[in-house]
């Protein structure tokens, strides 16, 4: 069995449903995991916001958006098919949207904005399973929502096993299995999600407890690409990728995949592939535990909106736990750390999450002199990169020799250099990367 899913574009329109329907329907055993129809997300996202401040014009407004949208996606999708399908997904639809209309500022919480915000895949999993069956496909619509569920924001992978098993095998003389990306339970039975880019992430997770042969993620591009196309022009799909080469792209800004979805494949060693819903017939990316390119450095990927923090003192030379308690202070604020370089009597860390930056900064002022800059970038490097090979270091930063650079990190990882610069050389360093690392390499 495999698993595919489909992304809130691969499903933004009526043709666009039917053409992932063509592609689904080739009579091998799947589970189909979808993302919300494209701009749904946001829609629903804005609502929540319009209720947290009491905007009722406005949340009319977007209300009445959907009425519309979603009755014009359903005239369009069924149109030739017995009209009872259409009448089933106009009246299922409408109840969802019913729902969405029910709230205000007085019954909204954060549990309300989580089930608002998992509506879009419940509305685009339902249209694609009424379609199906008006074309005569036997398939089945399972609700994400009885085998998802999430303890402390990790999946709880014995009950999503259990529980998915006991889906597929009430329904074992199915081939095609239909189920929501994103959209989970939390250890205290809410509904909840996965967070933005999340329905990688269900599929990755589904694949492990499934026992899957393969997962397929689709999107508009054929691939993960050697750099940001939409920055630097020339830039080409990366055929193959290792699971760690692309973890590291994930989470250092590569956007077609979310950084926490390769994980539950890795553990499983099972192979994710990267594939274009408008052109299927593209290789993609294959990403698995062995890879025979050749070439050393596989991809250049780019993090904005990064924060860089300086933390200066004399009691770091010959002291130990100093590092550690450091290190406590992001922790008590649940702030992840990117980068980190040290001296004799400095230590530099990078984040991304600076909601509680000002409390961060407070608290190590404890610990010595504190400096901090943002608007930085970090470009990370990806590839096979050995110590013994001399040359990779040396040829990065003889690229970027043009560019100040602030922090450096190497050797932490077999498969990365990551280097931070100021946000107004991003542009530059991407370019001077495509044009001239790939090259070296030939």
């Amino acid at each position: 069995m495999k698993v595919l899913k489909f992304g809130g574009t691969s499903v933004g329109s009526p043709s666009r449903v039917k053409h992932v329907a063509n592609l689904i329907t080739n009579g091998e055993k799947k589970i189909v995991v979808l993302s919300a129809v494209s701009g749904t997300t946001n829609s629903l996202v804005a609502l929540c916001e319009a209720y947290q401040k009491g905007d009722t014009a406005e949340s009319e407004k977007i209300i009445l958006q959907f009425r519309e949208k979603y009755t014009g996606f359903i005239n369009e999708l069924y149109a030739g098919a017995d009209e009872k399908y259409a009448k089933k997904a106009s009246e299922k639809i409408n109840e969802i949207i019913d729902l969405l209309a029910s709230f205000s500022i007085e019954k909204f919480s954060n549990k309300t904005e989580r089930i608002i915000l998992a509506q879009g895949e419940l509305m685009s999993t339902q249209l694609m399973q009424f379609y199906l069956e008006s074309t005569g496909e036997n398939s089945v619509l399972l609700p994400a929502l009885e085998f998802m569920k999430t303890t402390e924001e990790e999946p709880d992978d014995e009950f999503i096993k259990e529980n998915l098993q006991k889906q597929l095998t009430q329904y074992s003389d199915c081939p095609l299995f239909i189920t929501q990306g994103y959209i989970c339970k939390n250890e205290f039975g809410e509904i909840d999600n996965l967070k933005r880019g999340g329905s990688d992430y269900t599929a990755s997770i589904i694949g492990k407890a499934a026992g899957s042969s393969e997962i397929q993620i689709w999107t508009d591009i054929d691939g993960m690409h050697n750099n940001d196309p939409r920055i630097v022009d020339k830039t080409f799909p990366v055929r193959e990728l290792t699971f760690e080469e692309a973890a590291e792209l994930a989470y250092f800004g590569a956007k077609i995949l979310h950084p926490s979805s390769i994980l539950p494949a890795q553990k499983a060693n099972i192979p994710v592939k990267l594939l274009n819903t408008m052109e299927p017939e593209k290789e993609g990316t294959k990403i698995s535990s062995e890879v025979k390119r050749e070439r050393k450095i596989a991809a250049v990927a780019a993090k904005d909106g990064i924060v860089a923090i300086k933390i200066k003192s004399s009691r770091m030379l010959f002291a130990y736990g100093f590092l550690r308690k450091v290190f406590e202070v992001f922790e008590q604020f649940k702030t992840p750390i990117d980068v980190i370089t040290t001296s004799e009597v400095a230590v530099s860390v990078t984040i991304d999450k600076t909601n509680h930056l000002e409390e961060i900064l407070t608290e190590l002022k404890i610990f010595g002199e504190v400096e901090f800059d943002q608007d930085h970038t970090i470009i990370c490097v990806v590839g096979k990169f050995l110590q013994k090979d001399t040359r990779i270091a040396a040829q990065v930063i003889s690229v970027l020799k043009d560019i100040p650079i602030r922090m450096i990190s190497y050797g932490g990882s077999k498969n990365n250099i990551t280097i931070l610069i100021h946000k107004d050389y991003k542009v530059q360093a991407l370019k001077a990367l495509n044009e001239e690392i790939f090259l070296i390499e030939e």
